[in-house]
């Protein structure tokens, strides 16, 4: 049902995501929902973490055997695809607060703040510094490939070129540090 629910949120847009249109996708009455997932905030919880895993794995298996500005544009690169490919479940990352350390959304959070720990690890940065360089990134990409997402970039100049030059622009701050 999760899958489902990330699927449609992916299709239709987050903010149009309800159990009523969940429902009528797979074929069952609203109620029947209720046997899988106890209502929309828990619902959104399961495709939070669904999609912060996805996002885990993609940036994960990107980074792998890379180090400093290669990382770093392989996480970069990886995360924006997730994002272009998954606009609605990811939406559904933000503001989904973990209620505790074993919450499946903390659990997968932490895998992904783990991927992009180890691009940092290609860097000079002190570790007083790390959660600002995380943050930095996070607020670059999260950005771009979100308002790519939406449409956001409606003048002519290319696309996958600005994202390389965020990249460049990313990698001279971090070796700046």
């Amino acid at each position: 049902m999760v899958a489902a629910g990330a699927a449609l949120a992916d299709e239709v847009g987050f903010a149009k995501l309800t159990m009523g249109l969940l429902a009528e996708r797979v074929g069952v009455r609203t109620p029947s929902l209720y046997k899988h997932v106890g209502g929309q905030e828990d619902l959104v919880r399961r495709i939070a973490a669904l999609a912060l895993g996805e996002a885990a794995d993609a940036v994960g298996g990107a980074v792998q055997g890379y180090a400093g500005r290669d990382a770093l544009a392989a996480a970069a690169r990886a995360f924006r695809a997730f994002v272009v490919e998954h606009p609605g479940r990811y939406a559904a990352t933000i503001g989904v607060e973990p209620s505790g350390p074993d919450d499946p959304v903390a659990v997968a959070g932490r895998r992904l703040h783990g991927a992009f720990t180890a691009v940092l690890h290609g860097y000079d940065i002190r570790e007083p510094d790390v959660d600002h360089a995380l943050r930095l990134l996070r607020s670059l990409f999260h950005g771009f490939a979100t308002l790519q997402a939406a449409g956001g970039f409606q003048w002519s100049a290319d696309i996958d070129e600005s994202f390389e030059w965020l990249i460049a622009f990313a990698d001279r701050g971090l070796r700046a540090v």
